[in-house]
Parts: structure tokens; sequence; C-alpha cells
């Protein structure tokens, strides 16, 4: 039950925690020794004197006990084409399919991308993973679930678009293949997809259907004790008076990563209660012994397991509620070359498929999410004066006064704000809108750079264009330009020392030429890729940011053409949560929208709305409200 004897008292108030109970419980479950921890081979053979044999009987046992996990090997379920044909034939008439109808002219650029993502992908081995997705994604649509346009790096792949997984297209937002799967690379490509909240388990149940119950699992996840949390459960245990054991967890600082030790070395008052009464030493002892173990298992809110055979050949299972899961996180699943996949439900999409659906029984038009333009000077005058209550990533008070400040003119502006407003690059919104304000103002440090970041007034905000400044000026290969960027994003000083040096100069052997060879001066360069490095720690993915622009813009269209019919969504999707329930009707009132309700009779996902601008929506399975 543990490993040394002394670890035996920290298993007792484990214990305590585990189940409800204090150390000054004479009732609680506890072990009457400090005996279930783990011997020494030395141990063992003295114990065990008098039985001749007993030690090498277990080595025994142990060897013909094999078990070997196999890592760096893909289990990837097959997919079985239609009519007989092959896979990647398949792939590739979809594809072609898919080209025809998302574009209105084949270029020969595109005809090369798309050729050249196709090889890496049947290079690398991924072709029934893309018929995968392609198939549970087009099952969804084809049954009316509401599916969102993209989300992570996969948006940056034409053979995504294509088949229609992803609804961005990668070149209007230069987006790069390489960021989502890198030849130069091997890693298993990460396709995460948003359904809508209702009816995301439809989804999943397809796919359990499809490739059978015993090739699908759903992955468990462990909370752990963190600093705060261990601090609140020993205190518990010791039977410690809550007001000095809350104290003492607020004294821990909320940041990210923050441990007991941590807050030791910055909080001078927690070190000095430690250091001068007993009881705190004793609580923050024991939970220094606790901290980071798991506390409860629980199912992971996405993550779903598809396997070759059944899943119990690769991982041991386990049930919850009912449910089977994996015993191994997400993180082993996918070291095992196991296929995880994300099925998020998100809200949003479920008012925006609520708003579209009310819209079509109200006034007989069916509009397709896809088919709403981007260019609607209305939307973005909309969110420009701060009327973001309701839309999607830009509703709190702070992106709402972002934007007001921003005066956002096109999608780009939402993609850069939603990339911008998060710690670190926060810094950099000043020189963003400034140069949006004055972009005749905006200075590059090489003429190399400005068709890069000119989208961006300047300033590096994506790691996309991390990648597109290695490739352009010094001549990196895509592939390589990807892993610079990570080093750059996870500050290995040995690989940043290195690759500032073929950056600059080139290295003949490693293919780069460098940006001294290609026009631009070594005083240049190094400030370029000092700029890149200041950067990258905090640049985001644009192709993500771009789908959930794309959703914002979906939702702020919806608000200003059909405010009725949206806000009676929104109204829907948020009858539990008081707080948003208030925020919203008070939306309504501000737009001249009355409410009628709540209506005691209607249940609580009922609504509809009529054409006087009213909403009605009902009330009555939530208590304390009405």
């Amino acid at each position: 039950h543990y490993v040394a004897r002394e670890d035996a008292g920290a298993h007792e108030v484990l214990l305590c925690i585990q189940t409800g109970k204090t150390m000054d419980d004479e009732k609680r479950m506890r072990f009457e020794t400090d005996e279930f921890y783990l011997r020494s081979p030395e141990e063992m053979q003295k114990r065990f004197a008098q039985y001749p044999g007993a030690i090498e009987n277990t080595e025994k046992i142990a060897k013909r006990c094999n078990v070997e996990f196999e890592f760096g090997h893909l289990h990837l379920p097959e997919f079985t084409p239609p009519d007989g044909l092959d896979t990647k034939t398949y792939l590739r008439m979809l594809c072609e399919k898919g080209l025809s109808e998302r574009y209105a002219q084949e270029t020969p650029e595109l005809r090369e991308r798309l050729e050249y993502e196709l090889g890496v992908i049947e290079k690398m081995g991924y072709v029934d993973y893309f018929l995968i997705v392609w198939d549970f994604i087009n099952y969804a649509k084809s049954q009316g679930i509401m599916v969102g346009p993209g989300r992570g790096s996969a948006a940056g792949s034409v053979v995504a678009y294509c088949l229609r997984i992803t609804d961005i297209e990668p070149t209007q937002y230069s987006l790069i293949f390489e960021r989502f799967l890198n030849p130069e690379r091997v890693s298993m490509p990460d396709i995460d997809v948003d359904f809508c909240y209702r009816r995301r388990q439809e989804v999943i149940e397809y796919v359990t259907r499809k490739y059978g119950a015993d090739r699908v699992s759903q992955i468990i996840t462990f909370g752990t004790m963190a600093a705060r949390l261990v601090i609140r459960d020993v205190g518990r245990a010791l039977d410690m008076p809550y007001g000095e054991v809350d104290k003492i967890a607020k004294m821990i600082p909320r940041d990210l990563g923050m441990t007991i030790d941590k807050a030791l070395e910055v909080n001078p008052e927690l070190a000095g209660l430690y250091k001068s009464d007993e009881r705190i030493k004793k609580l923050i002892d024991m939970s220094l012994r606790l901290e980071g173990l798991p506390r409860h298992a629980s199912t992971h809110a996405a993550g779903v397991v598809i396997s070759k055979r059944p899943v119990m050949d690769y991982v041991p299972l386990a049930t919850n509620d009912g449910a089977p899961v994996t015993q191994f996180t997400m993180t082993t699943i996918e070291e095992l070359g196991l296929l995880k996949m994300d099925f998020l439900g998100l809200r949003t999409l479920t008012v925006i498929q609520d708003a579209l659906d009310l819209v079509e029984k109200q006034y007989g038009k069916k509009i397709k999410t896809d088919e709403i333009p981007m260019d609607d000077p209305e939307v973005y005058q909309t969110i420009g004066a701060g009327k973001t209550v309701g839309i999607f990533q830009l509703e709190s008070g702070g992106m709402t006064s972002f934007m007001k400040e921003l005066r956002p003119e096109g999608i780009e502006d939402i993609i850069a704000g939603i990339s911008l407003y998060r710690p670190g690059p926060m810094d950099f919104i000043p020189k963003y809108v400034e140069g949006k304000k004055h972009p005749e103002a905006v200075k590059y440090t090489a003429p190399q750079l400005e068709p890069i970041l000119s989208a961006t007034y300047g300033c590096i905000v994506y790691q996309e264009q991390v990648m597109q400044i290695v490739r352009d000026l010094a001549g990196y290969t895509m592939g390589r330009a990807d892993l610079v960027r990570k080093a750059m994003s996870k500050k290995k000083a040995d690989v940043m020392a290195r690759e500032r040096q073929f950056f600059v100069y080139g290295n003949e052997e490693e293919g780069v030429p460098g940006c001294v060879k290609r026009g631009v001066s070594a005083e240049q360069a190094e400030k370029i890729f000092d700029e890149m490095t200041d950067f990258a720690k905090y640049a985001f993915n644009k192709a993500h940011a771009a789908c959930y622009a794309v959703v914002a813009y979906q939702t702020a269209w919806l608000k200003v053409h059909y405010p009725v019919e949206f806000m009676a969504a929104l109204l829907s999707r948020n009858l539990a949560d008081i707080k948003q329930l208030t925020l919203y009707m008070n939306e309504c009132k501000r737009m001249g929208i009355r409410v009628l309700g709540p209506d005691i009779n209607e249940s609580m996902r009922t609504f509809s709305s009529n054409k006087s601008g009213d909403v009605r929506f009902g009330l009555g399975a939530v208590k304390g409200v009405g």
C-alpha cells in the first residue's frame, strides 16, 4: 500500500480523506500495523528463511508472466471503403470530389498542396485515420447534428477542408499543414471535433456500432491533490479548525503549476508559520507527502479510444458510471499507439442550431452556417460597439473593452483578438491596436517580414508566423521550421543556440542556407531571432483561433439579423445558470425584446418565438427562478 515503512502515517491520513473521517475517530478505517510497505530483498529472504525455495519460486512465476507494452507502433482501426476499393484510392476520390465542390477553380498551387498533403498522409500511414474522422463527421452532418468549423491545427489541412472535416479554407488564412502534421517528426495527428452539446453522444454511439463496443472506450482521468486542495483535505483529516486551514490554503498563490514547496519560497508569511508553529508544520509536512497523488478517477470529458482489436488487448479497462474506460490516461494511451479522438460538446453550436431551426420555422428560410457571408459590416460594427453579450469568445468584460478599442473590420481582426487576449500576449495589444490605427507607421526589421506580418501590423501573433519567418528568411523546410518553433516555445536553450547560428549563417550539412545568404544582414537576422524568441513563448495557433473566430462571427451575425430567435436559443441553453440567464434577459431588455415567462407548465427545454418580437420559454424545471 506504500513504499517505505515511514509512509504508514501518510497512508492513514489518505484513508481518512478517502472515507471522510478524521484521525481522532476511533471507528475509522485503519490498518493495524505499519507493515504494508514494499520490503527489500534482504528483508524477504530473512522472513521466509524457514521456507526453502519460496523466494526462488516467486521469480519463476514472475518470469512466466510475460506482458509487453509496445511503443512506437500504431494500432489504428481499419476503415472499410465501399465497392471493394482500397483506402488510398477512396481517400483520393473523396478529396477530388471535395476539391471540385469547395473551390470554384483549381489552381496549380492548390493541386500541388493537395498532392503534397496526401503524399505525407499516405507515407505516415494515416489514410485510415482521415477516413474514420471523415466518416463520423459525415454521419453527424447527415443526421442534422451541428459540427464546428474546426478546432486546433487540423484547420491547416487542405485535405481536411476537402473532406469537410473542417470548414476553414487554409490558404485564405495562411494556415500551415506542417503545424498539424510534420513529416520531419512522426507523431499521431490530432483532429479534435466540436459537436452540438445535446447530440454529441449520438456520434459516439454511431462509432461504437460501427467498430464494435469492445473496440471503443472512453478514457480515464485522475483528479490529483494540488497544493491548496491537499492542505484543505489534510486539515480536515487532522480535525484542525476550518478557519485556520483556510488561512493557510489561501497563502498558496493561484499561479499555474504552483506547489507547496514553491509557495514556501515565495510567501515569507507562510514560511514563517511553518518554522514557528508545530501544528502548521505538521499540516504542511503531511500535505507535502500527499501532494500530487490521485484523489479521484473520472471520465475524460471528450477522449474516446477506437482500436484495431478489442481495447482490452492493449490496455486494462475499468468502468465509470457503468461505461468502460481505459485505466491508463490520455498521454499513455497515445504513447501505446492507440487512436484517441476528442468528441467535444460545445454549447454554442447547440445555440446556433436552435436559432437556425427557429428561423426556418418562423420564416421558412433554411440557412447553412457555411453560407453566412463573412464580410457583413453591420456585424463588425456591432462587435466594435461592444454589443457582444451572447457572442462566442467575445462576451467577457475584458474582451468587450478590447473589441471597442480594436474596432474590428474583418475576420482577421477577430482571429487576432482571440489570440492576443491571453496572459502574456496581452502586453502586445497596445502595439497591435496602434498598428491597426496607423498601418503606415508600422516598421519592419527587414522588408522580407512585411508579407508575413502585415496582417497583424508588425506583431508576431501566431505560431504559423514564426514558422513562415524561419522558412522564408533562412530557407528552412516547413517541417524543420515547426521544430524550431516548438523549441522556442519550450525554451530549449541548447537547441535555440544551435538554431540561432543556422538561422543567421546557415548550415550546408543540414541544408539550411541561412538569412545572410538570402539577403538579410547578420545584424537584422540576430534581431529578428530575438523578436521571434520573445513572441514564440506566447504565440497562438492561428488555425484554432480562426476556427473559433468563425463561430464567434456566426453568433454575432445571428444576433444582428435574427435577434429574437438567437436570444431565444441563448436563453434556453442557459436556464440552469442564474448569472448567465440574468445577463441575457437584461440584454433582451436592452434590445427591446420582451421576455414572456416563466410558464410553469412548459418543460425546461421548451421554447418558441413569434414574429411580434417576443421570446417565450419555460422555467418550470429550474428551482428558484421565476
